[in-house]
């Protein structure tokens, strides 16, 4: 780059990030007057939920919150989850900084965050559930707070967080810990009192991915191969459940048919999900906060470079990033996960689709993804393209329930 496009190039920087400083105090600020009459946990409840438990076997789907309430527990967070220790490097940026990248990035964020303002209204969603701060991570010292959504980059983002924690890559390259039990020794779970300084006061945001493609990710990752504990043992839960007339062919572990009839059933019983595939509009609260910024898989590199600049971080965090012996980003987001979407979703028929549509539909909608495609995949399809309105009913009375039980707070 000459010297006439660093000076063009470091104008436009410094312009973007007092127009988007401006912003943020000025959009933050309804985060903090929506949510000040909504007390934190109390000092009792957190050192209970803090507590080291297996959980139980018979509690088939648990609480986010209880889940992982130790990061130090064998049943949680799998090595699967850790970035390869033989492929973190020191690497140049993947975008070169321009007037034009950030300026699609900009109008790509604002979109992004109108449609989900309206969706929300539309739907009345607005305020509605109580924000799940036990999910955040917040860094005050670098003006960031993100909202940790599994399988949607979450073990890039991990890292990162462990370099602004301190953490010295050689040591990150030969732990044995994860990502996850070292960022939270760093960045403590925090309180909605926490939570709602921070968004008067941070860069927030969240990434979000296609909700199947998600939801497939997570039950390779977790079911099908099944190297952890507790997911071996809750696999074979469902097992023992759903497997009406076992055959030979079968596979050790649930089907993915399997699976999605577990969740259906979980699901209709007020069942709390798992981390791994609870919807996003139950797991960030995106309806109830403000957030700042909007990432998608889809843009990851370009959105990540866009947040990481304008938090003024790129001297930590831009030459540093886990590069994997593939890049497990782009082929699991594009070419894997997607390319393997139809196999799985040929499995099952039309009614068990629309019936794992009316938990996930409303994150769909939220995040400008279409559902509608599924339905040219599954057996007996046909065209639906009312689907949306006839689910309506199912979601508002799924949302009411979990608003009066404050299932969050």
């Amino acid at each position: 780059m000459d010297a006439k496009s660093k000076t063009v190039s470091a104008k436009v920087d410094n312009q973007s990030k007092e127009k988007f400083h401006n912003h943020i105090v000025h959009s933050q600020r309804s985060n903090a007057k929506h949510n000040k009459n909504k007390p934190p946990p109390s000092s009792s409840n957190h050192n209970r939920q803090s507590a080291t438990r297996k959980p139980p076997i018979s509690y088939l789907i648990p609480n986010p919150k209880f889940h992982h309430a130790t990061d130090k527990s064998s049943y949680i967070n799998s090595t699967s989850d850790a970035v390869d220790k033989d492929s973190i490097t020191t690497v140049n940026p993947v975008y070169e900084y321009s007037e034009e990248i950030n300026a699609q990035a900009e109008r790509d964020f604002n979109q992004r965050k109108q449609h989900l303002i309206q969706v929300c209204e539309r739907n009345k969603l607005t305020g509605k559930l109580s924000p799940n701060a036990w999910e955040f991570f917040i860094s005050p010292g670098h003006g960031i707070c993100w909202c940790n959504i599994f399988k949607a980059a979450s073990t890039t983002w991990m890292y990162y967080m462990n370099i602004l924690a301190g953490y010295d890559l050689k040591y990150l390259q030969r732990t044995v810990a994860t990502p996850l039990e070292l960022a939270r020794k760093r960045f403590p779970r925090p309180s909605l009192e926490d939570l709602n300084e921070a968004l008067e006061n941070s860069i927030s945001f969240l990434i979000v991915r296609e909700p199947f493609e998600r939801l497939l990710s997570a039950y390779r990752n977790k079911m099908e191969e099944g190297k952890n504990t507790y997911y071996k043992l809750l696999g074979d839960q469902i097992v023992k459940k759903f497997r009406t007339q076992p055959q030979k062919s079968d596979p050790y572990g649930p089907t993915f048919k399997e699976f999605l009839q577990f969740l259906v059933q979980h699901y209709k019983s007020g069942g709390r999900f798992d981390e791994h595939w609870s919807p996003i509009y139950q797991f960030c609260t995106p309806c109830s906060i403000n957030f700042t910024l909007i990432a998608k898989m889809e843009t990851f590199k370009r959105d990540s470079e866009y947040i990481i600049r304008q938090a003024g971080l790129e001297t930590l965090l831009l030459n540093k990033v886990p590069k994997q012996k593939e890049t497990k980003i782009s082929n699991r987001s594009k070419n894997n996960t997607n390319h393997l979407i139809p196999k799985y979703f040929s499995q099952i028929d039309r009614e068990l689709l629309k019936e794992v549509l009316n938990i996930y539909q409303l994150d769909f909608d939220l995040f400008d993804y279409d559902s509608s495609k599924y339905f040219s995949m599954v057996q007996n399809s046909r065209t639906d393209v009312d689907i949306k309105s006839r689910m309506d009913n199912d979601i508002n009375s799924r949302l009411d329930f979990e608003s009066k039980s404050n299932i969050y707070s």
